[in-house]
């Protein structure tokens, strides 16, 4: 089950785009007090900017058809595994994973753009891709990946069904935390700020919501790109 710590990751069109924070019974609330701090060159920098210039999400970046493409061709595997409803650090809720190398051309086609989209040139990303299928009751609980096992860019297309991802800064989770609606067919780019310093969930169905809109939650398949461990970090 360590597989989940290693997994999850997004590039806005617009900063409009996504940019209202969630305030429903999903408790995505901002509070204003305390935004901004001193960055390394002495400018105020608010916090909400260095979130949305590293939490970025890019809608309809694969077609109906692409998306056929990839759910035909891990959905037979992954229907043969049971839904799991604990976790070994409690930190998913009715799911199932694996990883994989080698795919069929048409899909390694299509994680090959993924990659040039989400990694500058020459950053080494691993080569086994995560596979994240999530019940339609099941979500995900608030964590940080791993720096032993991925490094500073997530990069994951969610597949069959939209969802609300919900990030909090780390030990100012009622302060500065904001929603983010990844719809289906979208790509999501964790990096820096976003990847190392916001805790971030997928919201239960119940619960999620975004500009105050109820966003059920279907069965959700998320297929994840990492770049490798940076060793100075781990």
């Amino acid at each position: 089950m360590y597989l989940f710590e290693m997994a999850i990751t997004v590039r806005l069109l617009s900063r409009n785009v996504n940019r209202a924070f969630c305030q429903s019974t999903a408790k995505c609330i901002v509070n204003s007090n305390s935004d901004t701090r001193e960055s390394r060159d002495g400018a105020i920098k608010d916090w909400r900017v260095e979130l949305y210039d590293t939490m970025k999400v890019l809608p309809n970046f694969i077609s109906e058809k692409e998306e056929d493409i990839l759910v035909r061709e891990v959905d037979p595997y992954m229907k043969r595994l049971r839904y799991e409803f604990s976790h070994w650090d409690n930190a998913i809720h009715g799911y199932r994973e694996t990883e994989w190398k080698k795919w069929s051309e048409d899909s390694s086609l299509i994680l090959d753009r993924v990659r040039r989209e989400a990694f500058p040139p020459e950053t080494m990303h691993l080569s086994l891709v995560h596979i994240l299928d999530l019940a339609p009751d099941g979500w995900i609980k608030p964590h940080i990946d791993s720096v032993r096992f991925c490094g500073g860019i997530i990069a994951g297309l969610s597949l069959l069904s939209d969802s609300v991802m919900r990030l909090a800064m780390e030990g100012h989770e009622k302060e500065h935390v904001a929603c983010f609606l990844l719809p289906r067919r979208s790509l999501y780019i964790m990096s820096g700020v976003a990847r190392y310093k916001y805790n971030h969930e997928i919201l239960k169905s119940e619960e999620s919501y975004f500009e105050g809109r109820h966003v059920p939650k279907g069965r959700r398949i998320s297929i994840i790109c990492r770049s490798e461990a940076d060793p100075e970090v781990t």
